[in-house]
C-alpha cells in the first residue's frame, strides 16, 4: 500500500469545473487556490476531481479527445494577462466585454501575444515542454488542428489519407499547418504550467490532489487515431464491439458507453507502454489516481456495436494482473484506488487485494440488504474509501428526501437513531468509518438536493455543468465540518 493511503485522510469531491467565478466554467484563477485555502483551515488534505480532459459537446470528462491533454477550457484568462501574453482591455469594446469571447479565441491570442513579448525563459521552457510531450502531444496537435480544418468530424469521416495516417500526407498537414498546432500546444504548456503551480501550492499546504483515470477511451480521439494497433477495430477502423456494463443499480439496460476496446494482445506484446505512458502523465499531475471502472481490467462487457443498448453484451477476460505487475515494475508503488463497483466477483476482488488497492465503498448502497452488504460501515477494511456518494449518485440529501418511511426506519436502526438528518449522519458515517480515507462529494457538505446532482448515468443532456458559490459555505458548516475532522482524528 502506498504510504500516502495509509493514513487517516478527509477529502472532498469536486470538478474543477464545478469551482466558482465568472467564465463559463470553474477554471484554475483564484477560486482554485481560494478552495485549497478553505479545504487547509478545515483539515481536509485530500482534493479529488474528475479527469481533467476536452470533452466533447455532452461534456462528459470521461469521453475525451486525448487522455494526455487537459481541457484548455480550465485554463486561467487572469493568469494569462498577469504575464502580458493577453491584454483584455484591446479586445473590448462598448458592446463587448474581453470575456464575452470564446475561450478558443482568447488563447489564440494569448498565444500570439507570448510570441511577442514572453522572455527567453518562457520560450525555452515552452521548447522544452513540447520535446518533452512529443510523444503525445505532436500526434494530438495534429489531430485537432485536423478536426477543426474538418468542421469537428470523427477522424474516421475524414479523408483516406488522413484517416489512414498516411506519411506525405501528415508531413504536408504539419507543415500547411504550422500555426495552428503551434498554438495548440501552446494551450497545453499553459494548463500544465498552471495546474502544477496549483498543485504545488495544494502541497504547500498539506492538500493531495486525487485524480481520475477513465478506464476506456473515446473513440473520437487522437489515442485511438494515432493508436488504431492499442484498440479492437477492424482493418478500416470501425469499432465491432464497444464499451459499457450491464444493467444494473444506475440502469435497467446497462449503460453503453461506446468506447473501443482495448486489444490486450498487441498492449502486452508492446509491455503495455502505451497504459505506462498514460499513466506518467497523470502521475504527474496528481498524488493520487483512481482507476474508473476497475472491474474492466479482470474482464469488460463488450457489446456487439449494432446494439443500441448495453443488454446484450459479454463479459470478456483482460490481463490486469499483468497490467498492473508491467505499472508496478515501471513506477512503483504509486497511490492507486480501484473504482470497483457494479458487478464485483470474486476475481476482481482477488486482483484489487494482489496488488494491495483500496476500493470503494458508497453509504447510499449500503442500506438494501442485510447485515452482510459490503457497503455498510461494519463490513469496511481500513484499506478502502469511504463515499457518501460519487459523481453519478444524486445528492445524498436528494436520495434521502426519496425514502420510504420504512428505509428511513432501517437506516437510522443502524446509525443509532441519531437526532440528525440522514444526509448529516451518513457524513458521519463515512467520517467516523475504520477507512483511512473517506472523501464526502461538496453538495452534500453544502447539504444540496437533487438540482444540484453532477451527472445521472444513461442520460446524455444535464449533467456536468454543476457549481458551487462561496455564499453557500457558511461559517456554520465549515465549524462543523472542522470538527468532525478532527474528532475522527482525520486530521493529517
Amino acid at each position: 500500500m502506498s504510504a500516502i493511503l495509509n493514513k487517516r485522510r478527509a477529502g472532498i469531491l469536486l470538478h474543477i469545473t464545478s469551482l466558482p467565478g465568472s467564465g463559463a466554467v470553474g477554471d484554475l484563477g483564484q477560486e482554485a487556490y481560494g478552495f485549497v485555502r478553505f479545504l487547509h483551515d478545515t483539515g481536509i488534505t485530500v482534493w479529488q476531481t474528475l479527469p481533467l480532459g476536452i470533452t466533447h459537446a455532452d461534456l462528459s470528462p470521461y469521453q475525451c479527445l486525448s487522455a494526455h491533454a487537459g481541457n484548455p477550457e480550465l485554463i486561467s484568462v487572469d493568469w494569462l494577462c498577469k504575464q502580458g501574453w493577453l491584454r483584455l482591455a484591446e479586445l473590448s469594446t462598448e458592446s463587448k466585454s474581453a470575456f464575452d469571447y470564446p475561450k478558443s479565441y482568447l488563447l489564440t491570442k494569448a498565444f500570439h501575444g507570448f510570441l511577442v513579448h514572453a522572455d527567453e525563459g518562457y520560450k525555452n521552457d515552452f521548447a522544452d515542454f513540447c520535446q518533452a510531450k512529443a510523444f503525445w502531444l505532436d500526434d494530438f496537435a495534429l489531430f485537432m488542428t485536423l478536426r477543426e480544418e474538418f468542421k469537428q468530424q470523427c477522424w474516421n469521416q475524414w479523408p483516406e489519407h488522413f484517416k489512414n495516417r498516411e506519411l506525405k500526407a501528415l508531413q504536408e498537414a504539419r507543415r500547411r499547418l504550422k500555426p495552428q498546432i503551434d498554438c495548440i500546444k501552446f494551450q497545453q504548456y499553459v494548463f500544465f504550467r498552471q495546474w502544477l503551480e496549483l498543485k504545488a501550492y495544494a502541497t504547500q499546504h498539506g492538500v493531495l490532489l486525487f485524480g481520475d483515470i477513465p478506464i476506456f477511451v473515446s473513440y473520437d480521439s487522437a489515442d485511438v487515431w494515432a493508436n488504431r494497433d492499442v484498440f479492437k477495430l477492424d482493418d478500416d477502423g470501425e469499432m465491432l464491439v464497444v464499451a459499457g456494463v450491464p444493467p444494473d443499480y444506475f440502469s435497467a439496460t446497462g449503460q453503453r458507453w461506446g468506447n473501443p476496446h482495448f486489444n490486450w494482445h498487441y498492449l502486452q506484446k508492446t509491455s503495455f507502454h502505451w497504459w505506462i505512458d498514460r499513466l506518467q502523465t497523470q502521475l504527474e499531475l496528481f498524488d493520487i489516481l483512481r482507476i474508473d471502472h476497475f472491474r474492466g481490467l479482470e474482464a469488460a462487457w463488450e457489446i456487439p456495436a449494432t446494439e443500441e443498448t448495453a443488454i446484450n453484451g459479454q463479459w470478456v477476460k483482460a490481463p490486469g494482473k499483468a497490467l498492473l505487475s508491467a505499472i508496478k515494475v515501471a513506477l512503483g508503488d504509486i497511490p492507486l484506488v480501484a473504482e470497483d463497483l457494479g458487478i464485483i466477483t470474486p476475481e476482481v476482488e482477488v486482483l484489487r487485494d494482489e496488488f494491495n488497492l483500496p476500493g470503494m465503498k458508497i453509504l447510499q448502497f449500503a442500506f438494501g440488504d442485510g447485515s452482510d452488504n459490503p457497503y455498510l460501515p461494519s463490513n469496511y477494511v481500513s484499506n478502502c474509501v469511504a463515499y457518501t456518494g460519487t459523481h453519478d449518485n444524486d445528492t445524498t440529501l436528494g436520495w434521502s428526501e426519496n425514502l420510504t418511511t420504512e428505509e428511513q426506519d432501517k437506516i437510522y436502526d443502524y446509525l443509532g437513531n441519531p437526532q440528525t438528518s440522514i444526509h448529516c449522519a451518513l457524513i458521519h458515517a463515512a467520517l467516523g468509518s475504520v477507512a483511512n480515507l473517506a472523501v464526502i462529494p461538496m453538495q452534500d457538505i453544502l447539504e444540496l438536493g437533487s438540482e444540484h446532482r453532477m451527472n445521472t448515468p444513461g442520460t446524455t443532456t444535464g449533467n456536468w455543468t454543476w457549481r458551487f458559490h462561496w455564499d453557500q459555505v457558511t461559517p456554520e458548516r465549515s465549524d462543523r465540518l472542522k470538527h468532525l475532522i478532527r474528532l475522527f482524528n482525520r486530521q493529517v
